[in-house]
């Protein structure tokens, strides 16, 4: 058997059955995000099993973008972990089928404590659906597993349709990387987007004059290892000089000594304030396709007091 070409029918099977599900998303999926969004406490996800481990990593991705979401057991919620759950709270229940018992037995007390019910199911007319106040669809037509047990296209589509939820709601709370970084501080994710340039920059600036030689260019370039050099006239910043443009002069001119620097330079460098974070740098970076960014006091700034390399955000992170 070619493992590799079975692999790639798999995939094939899982996204034709999530465009078939994209295709179906209507109205109901808008009241499901008003509903969350006007919610004054916070979104209970229940499931068991292999949903239930799906529903969990919804209610984490959640719970790290914005929206204050936990995650109950279904079986253990009918031995005590109902009391997490309040009035003000939604109780979002995720089943394939509808009918899995350990969910349905948590209906009736749900409703007494008096929150809201969401179904997220494969079967919209099952008994969960018909019982909850919303509903949101997950039906796929076929499993990708070939005996149709082993839950695949439909655990795939109920994780797919938790992410539309999730980014929809942090979209909708303007959730930013500053957010991000307070629900992230460890690990390497967190300490990029905690981090700010100015506890990353060098401030070994290289810089020569505008009438600096081409020699004294190359030599603040390699003395600096940063790649770059910035041109000043007198104690004001006027341009940059890359390695790409110390190659071009060579290419250029049969004689580079002639050459002073503002003769090779750019007048428009890149910049970032100091109290930036690095999640910024690194767009601003990616955007423009550089490596390096001049770091000013602040905004609107043409003070140079340091600069960043692409690889001290690198070496941050690692």
């Amino acid at each position: 058997m070619n493992y590799s070409d079975r692999a790639k029918e798999i995939f094939q099977q899982e996204i034709n059955e999530l465009q078939r599900l994209s295709d179906t998303i209507n109205s109901d999926f808008d009241a499901v995000v008003q509903t969350i969004l006007a919610c004054k406490g916070k979104l209970v996800l229940m499931g068991i099993g292999k949903t239930g481990i799906i529903a969990h990593k919804i209610a984490s991705s959640l719970a790290s973008t914005g929206t204050p979401a936990v995650f109950v057991n279904a079986a253990e919620a009918m031995h005590g972990d109902l009391g997490i759950i309040a009035p003000q709270d939604i109780a979002l229940l995720v089943s394939n089928s509808g009918e899995t018992s350990e969910i349905l037995n948590v209906l009736a007390p749900i409703r007494r404590i008096g929150c809201k019910l969401i179904a997220l199911t494969g079967n919209p007319l099952s008994p969960l659906a018909k019982d909850c106040d919303l509903v949101l669809s997950v039906h796929v037509d076929r499993e990708a597993c070939p005996l149709g047990l082993a839950p695949t296209s439909s655990t795939t589509a109920t994780l797919v349709m938790g992410d539309a939820l999730m980014v929809c709601l942090m979209e909708q709370r303007h959730f930013k990387a500053e957010n991000f970084s307070l629900y992230h501080p460890g690990g390497a994710l967190g300490r990029q987007l905690l981090g700010k340039v100015k506890n990353r920059m060098s401030r070994n600036v290289p810089r020569v004059q505008k009438d600096a030689t081409f020699r004294q260019i190359v030599n603040e370039v390699s003395d600096k290892h940063m790649g770059t050099t910035f041109v000043y006239d007198a104690d004001q910043p006027v341009g940059i000089i890359t390695d790409g443009d110390i190659r071009r002069t060579i290419q250029r001119f049969e004689n580079p000594d002639s050459v002073r620097a503002g003769d090779i330079m750019s007048r428009n460098y890149k910049h970032v304030a100091q109290d930036a974070l690095l999640t910024d740098a690194l767009q601003l970076l990616d955007k423009y396709n550089i490596t390096t960014l001049a770091v000013t006091s602040r905004d609107n700034s043409d003070d140079i007091i340091g600069i960043l390399s692409i690889h001290h955000i690198i070496d941050f992170v690692n």
